[in-house]
């Protein structure tokens, strides 16, 4: 168990396995708060390859808290776009304002007024905390539960609060006592998060030859590395089947935007609607929005996956009449500016080569 387990002896040889491996990042050049804050919420369920870009966009042009505050919704979702589960942008713009507005437009340095921040936990003030700050708090992610409870081989369930609570305890209990002792809080904190996704690693076999801490982890001695961590199952993902409409007048495309609550939540779609319809049905359903068909061909069937629904999803390419009688709140928008200016979810990018071909015919 954790508990029993000596975590002092960790450090020394991840801190040395750092210097020597750890990857050269964006948000790592300079760990102002800003860029830690910015690249952890870009990294909560997306990975490192892929937030590179993103980060480097968004930074370009939101370069500071005091921008980003004052960027207008359209165009911090846009930046956004493609990186999903938008909710966490907008926790990032309304914490940006308690920046301004609370703390004179510096982020805070200690996990207790981080922790204050709209879209903030526990692992992000402690990241913040310690990587920007130097501070010696703990940064429990699922990498760091997963390389703590094997090199201890503790079989609790990671899933559980009082789990996590518990390993951010020890931990912290361990930092504030070896920060004297050759703990280099930024260091060690990124060092748990790099062993966690390079080596101990979340699906798959461990590297564990590759491990700083080969010699004395408690799973690998006890051939349990296959069995730990242990976490409850997640339940099953909802199906949900959805027709979607790739709906033209010409040089404009009609484009929804979602309610303000709920999946998705403000954001711009293209026009869809629950459970499958064939070619007939379809058509009776553009006639009811106040839509006149001309032509309508079928796409590719596509499936997209949220953290906790799945969307399988029909489609249909539709050229139409010049609408006057618009329903269900839709509205056409030039079909190159729905590319540059508006925020559709990557949900709908099956069908986006549609779109551009609605402006390049």
């Amino acid at each position: 168990m954790i508990s029993n387990f000596d975590l002092t002896k960790l450090v020394k040889p991840l801190q040395e396995w750092f210097e020597e491996h750890a990857r050269i990042l964006p948000w790592r050049e300079n760990p102002c708060a800003y860029y830690v804050w910015v690249s952890e919420i870009m990294l909560q369920q997306t990975r490192v390859e892929a937030v590179k870009p993103y980060f480097a966009r968004f930074i370009l042009e939101l370069p500071d808290v005091a921008a980003l505050a004052a960027c207008p919704e359209d165009k911090y979702l846009k930046l956004w776009e493609g990186l999903g589960y938008y909710n966490r942008v907008r926790n990032l713009h309304a914490a940006a304002e308690q920046v301004m507005e609370q703390f004179d437009g510096v982020i805070p340095d200690t996990p207790e007024k981080l922790l204050s921040l709209k879209g903030i936990g526990s692992y992000t003030a402690g990241a913040i905390a310690s990587i920007a700050y130097n501070k010696p708090v703990p940064a429990v992610d699922g990498n760091v539960l997963r390389v703590i409870s094997r090199v201890c081989a503790d079989d609790s369930d990671i899933m559980k609060q009082s789990v996590r609570k518990g390993v951010e305890k020890q931990i912290q209990n361990m930092m504030v006592q070896e920060v004297n002792h050759g703990l280099i809080p930024r260091n060690f904190n990124q060092a748990l998060m790099e062993l966690g996704a390079m080596v101990c690693v979340p699906n798959g076999a461990p590297h564990c030859e590759a491990c700083p801490w080969e010699k004395f982890c408690e799973a690998r001695l006890q051939k349990k590395t296959d069995c730990i961590p242990v976490k409850t199952r997640a339940k099953a993902r909802k199906i949900e089947e959805r027709t979607v409409f790739v709906i033209r007048d010409g040089e404009r495309v009609a484009l929804h935007k979602r309610p303000k609550k709920g999946l998705l939540a403000g954001l711009y779609e293209l026009p869809n609607c629950e459970e499958f319809l064939n070619r007939k049905e379809a058509l009776d359903y553009l006639k009811k929005a106040g839509l006149s068909p001309v032509r309508i061909l079928p796409l590719p069937d596509a499936k997209h996956i949220f953290s906790h629904v799945e969307w399988h999803m029909h489609a249909y390419v539709v050229l139409v009449e010049k609408p006057h009688n618009l329903k269900n709140d839709l509205f056409f928008v030039e079909a190159s500016d729905a590319a540059q200016k508006y925020a559709v979810p990557s949900a709908f990018s099956a069908y986006w080569n549609a779109i551009k071909e609605s402006y390049q015919s």
